[in-house]
C-alpha cells in the first residue's frame, strides 16, 4: 500500500495573533514557521517523495516549497482544493478569544458534526471532502508508482485531524481529541482492510525506514516488532549469526 505523510503548514502571523485565518489570502508563515517547515523538510528529505499535494493556500504553498527544495527527485506538485482551509464563513479573520464566547463555539467543541459555520460550510462536509480528496489521490499515486510510493499532502489543522479521525474510525465529533501542531507529520497507510496510523502529530525523529518499510498485510498479533531503524540496521549487521552478539 501507498502511504501518506500528512503535513500541517508551519506556523503563520495569523497563528501567532490568535486570529482565525480561514482562507483569508495573504496569510503567510512567520520566522518561527519557516523554521518549523525546514525542520519537517529535514526529517522528510531522506524519503524519495513520489508527490507533495498541497492546499492551494499561501502558507500551505510556502511549506511545500521547503519541503521541496530538500527532495533530490522532481516529485509531482500538485494542488487540490479538496484539502484546503474549512470554510469558517463570517467567523474568518476573527479573533478567537471573541469567536470561544459564540454559542457555536461549544458546538465545534463537543459535537462537530453538527456545526455549519455561518456562511460558510459544515465540518461534515469539510471532513467528506477532505478525506475523500486524501484517498482518491492515495490510490492514484498507489497505481501509477507502486505499494511502496511515499507522498506528502500539505494541508490545515482541521482538515488533518478531520482525516486522521476518519482513517482511526473515530466519529466526527471526538475529532477534538486529535492535536496536529504547526509542521506536525502524520503518517497513513490505506489498507485493504482498514486504515493504518503509523504516526500523529510528531516534530521530530527519523524517517528513513519509510524508504523500505514494507506494510505488513494483517495488524500483527501482540503489536509487532515495528520498523527497522538505521541504528538497528547497523547493530543486525554487526551481530555474528551464531552467536547473536
Amino acid at each position: 500500500m501507498a502511504t501518506v505523510i500528512l503535513v500541517r503548514h508551519g506556523r503563520t502571523t495569523a497563528n501567532a495573533s490568535g486570529t482565525l485565518a480561514g482562507r483569508t489570502a495573504g496569510v503567510k508563515l512567520d520566522e518561527t514557521g519557516r523554521r518549523q517547515a525546514a525542520r519537517t523538510a529535514e526529517r522528510l528529505a531522506v524519503i524519495p517523495l513520489v508527490a507533495v499535494v498541497s492546499s492551494p493556500l499561501e502558507r500551505c504553498r510556502q511549506t511545500s516549497r521547503i519541503i521541496l527544495d530538500r527532495q533530490s527527485g522532481s516529485p509531482l506538485t500538485p494542488l487540490e482544493s479538496g484539502i484546503t482551509e474549512c470554510d469558517y464563513g463570517q467567523w474568518q479573520g476573527r479573533r478567537l478569544a471573541e469567536l470561544s464566547k459564540e454559542k457555536l463555539w461549544s458546538v465545534v467543541q463537543t459535537q462537530p458534526s453538527a456545526a455549519v459555520f455561518p456562511g460558510g460550510e459544515s465540518m461534515a462536509a469539510m471532513q467528506a471532502r477532505s478525506v475523500a480528496a486524501i484517498r482518491r489521490h492515495d490510490a492514484a499515486f498507489e497505481a501509477e508508482f507502486g505499494p511502496g510510493a511515499v507522498w506528502v499532502a500539505v494541508s490545515h489543522g482541521d482538515i488533518i485531524k478531520s482525516i486522521l479521525a476518519d482513517a482511526l474510525g473515530m466519529h466526527l465529533d471526538l475529532f477534538q481529541r486529535i492535536s496536529v501542531n504547526p509542521a506536525s507529520i502524520s503518517i497513513v497507510r490505506y489498507g485493504a482492510q482498514r486504515p493504518d496510523v503509523v504516526a500523529t502529530n510528531t516534530d521530530a525523529g527519523d524517517l528513513s525506514w519509510l524508504r523500505t518499510a514494507d506494510a505488513p498485510a494483517d495488524a500483527p498479533v501482540g503489536g509487532g516488532a515495528g520498523p527497522v531503524q538505521p541504528a538497528d540496521s547497523e547493530a543486525l549487521g554487526a551481530s555474528d549469526p551464531e552467536t547473536g552478539s
